[in-house]
């Protein structure tokens, strides 16, 4: 898999934060079909910091274009 940043935490759902949709495409993961991108650390303006748990889908190809039609009907 290709190395790439994760999203800013604020733009993603409270189920891509806690790792129950992948962070990419936001589909729903299931144990054993994800790639867990290891617990992070946010650190808002306002309010205490907090730990989100980012995952991914472990099929890249389909995880690609999954997101490439969500970011085509924004």
């Amino acid at each position: 898999m290709t190395t790439r940043g994760l999203p800013p935490v604020a733009r993603l759902t409270v189920q891509q934060q806690r790792g129950w949709r992948c962070v990419w495409c936001s589909y729903p993961l299931t144990t054993g079909e994800v790639i867990d991108l290891g617990e992070q650390r946010a650190r808002p303006a306002k309010g205490a910091a907090y730990s989100w748990f980012p995952r991914c889908c472990a099929d890249v190809e389909a995880c690609a274009g999954r997101e490439a039609k969500r970011r085509a009907l924004r």
